[in-house]
C-alpha cells in the first residue's frame, strides 16, 4: 500500500530547473523532444547550457518546439549559462523504423565527439488495434524497446568515449518505465513469447513493453558499467501528457486529479540523469517520482532481471537476446 501510494503522491522534488547546475559542455539527446516530458527536458536542459539534440519523426513539429524554448528561455535565463541559439537541434529519426536510425546516429557522430546523457523518453501507448511497424513488429514494442535499444547500442561508443573524460557515473543512459511495472504487470514479468505473440489487449502490450525498457536498462548496466556508463530505468511519474491520446477520452478526465504537469515528470528524468546520489553500482535499478530509487521493486521481477546462473529466472537476457536478433541487421 506504501509504494502505491507513494506513486500517486510522490515527495518534493530535490532536483529541477531552479538547482540544476551548469551543463555548458555537454551534450544530450532527447528522444520525443518536441513535446510532454521531452519538451520539458530540452527545455532544462538547453537554458542550463547544454546542447541538446531533439530526436523525433517530425521536423516542423520539432522546429516549432525549439522556437518555443528560445521564446520560453529568453524570459527565464539560467542563473548559470547563457543558451546558445545554436545548441538546441533537431535530429531526424523514427523509433519505429529501424532503417531510420543508423542514418540518424552518424549524422549525429558526425557532428559531435562526446555525449553525456541519451534520454529513451519517447515513446507510444495503446494505439489502434493491430498497429504495426515499418518491419511488421506490434508497434508498441518497436517504438517502446526496439528503436531505442538500436539507437543505444550505436551510440554506445561514444558514451564509453565520453565516459573515459568525464567524471565517475555522469554519462548515462536514462529509459522510461510506467507505474504500470509496479501495479499491473503479469507475475514473473513477460517473457519472450508475449511478444512473439502480442495480446489482443494494447494496455497488456504496453504493460510489456515498460518491463521491456527495464530489462534493457539492466542489460545495458551489464553491458557497460564496467566502462562507466550508469544505465537506469525511471517511472516518470503519472502526467498529463499526450500519451493518453489513444486512450478514451474519459480516462484522462478520470484520471486528472491524480495527474500531474509534464515539468514533473521531467524532474524524475533530471534526478536520474544528475543525482550525485547514483553511482555506477546503481546500473540497472528502478527510480521512483520525482527522483528516488524505487523502495522495495517487485522480487518477482528482481528475479526475471538475474541470469538463470545467478539464481534469476533469466527471462529479461533472454527478452534482450530476443530484441538483439531484430536489430541486427539494422547496425
Amino acid at each position: 500500500m506504501g509504494v502505491t501510494w507513494s506513486l500517486f503522491f510522490p515527495p518534493h522534488p530535490t532536483l529541477t530547473d531552479a538547482n540544476l547546475p551548469s551543463q555548458e559542455g555537454k551534450v544530450f539527446i532527447v528522444t520525443g523532444g518536441y513535446s510532454g516530458i521531452g519538451f520539458e527536458l530540452c527545455r532544462i536542459l538547453y537554458e542550463a547550457g547544454g546542447k541538446v539534440y531533439l530526436a523525433g519523426r517530425s521536423e516542423e513539429k520539432a522546429q516549432a518546439a525549439i522556437q518555443k524554448i528560445k521564446a520560453l528561455s529568453s524570459i527565464n535565463k539560467s542563473p548559470t549559462a547563457v543558451p546558445k541559439p545554436e545548441e538546441l537541434v533537431f535530429l531526424s529519426l523514427s523509433l519505429d523504423d529501424l532503417q531510420t536510425i543508423k542514418p540518424a546516429v552518424d549524422k549525429f557522430l558526425a557532428d559531435e565527439s562526446r555525449l553525456d546523457v541519451l534520454f529513451n523518453n519517447a515513446g507510444v501507448s495503446n494505439p489502434p488495434k493491430g498497429s504495426v511497424s515499418s518491419q511488421g513488429h506490434e508497434l508498441q514494442f518497436a517504438t517502446n524497446c526496439l528503436g531505442p535499444h538500436l539507437l543505444t547500442q550505436l551510440l554506445l561508443p561514444i558514451l564509453t568515449q565520453t565516459a573515459k573524460y568525464s567524471l565517475s557515473s555522469s554519462v548515462r543512459v536514462i529509459w522510461t518505465g510506467s507505474l504500470v511495472v509496479d501495479l499491473s504487470t503479469p507475475k514473473g514479468g513477460p517473457s519472450v513469447a508475449n511478444f512473439e505473440h502480442p495480446s489482443a489487449d494494447q494496455q497488456v502490450n504496453y504493460t510489456n513493453t515498460k518491463v521491456g525498457n527495464w530489462y534493457l536498462a539492466n542489460s545495458l548496466a551489464n553491458q557497460a558499467g564496467e566502462h562507466g556508463v550508469l544505465s537506469v530505468a525511471q517511472n516518470p511519474g503519472n502526467l498529463k501528457t499526450a500519451l493518453t491520446r489513444h486512450l478514451s477520452a474519459i480516462v484522462p478526465i478520470l484520471a486528472a486529479p491524480l495527474l500531474y504537469s509534464a515539468k514533473f515528470g521531467a524532474y524524475t528524468a533530471l534526478w536520474s540523469a544528475f543525482s550525485t546520489e547514483l553511482t555506477v553500482e546503481d546500473g540497472g535499478k528502478y527510480i521512483f517520482p520525482w527522483g528516488r530509487l524505487h523502495p522495495s521493486p517487485r522480487e518477482d521481477l528482481l528475479e526475471a532481471l538475474k541470469s538463470k546462473g545467478d539464481g534469476g529466472t533469466g527471462i529479461a537476457s533472454e527478452f534482450v537476446d530476443f530484441c538483439d536478433s531484430k536489430i541486427v541487421e539494422f547496425k
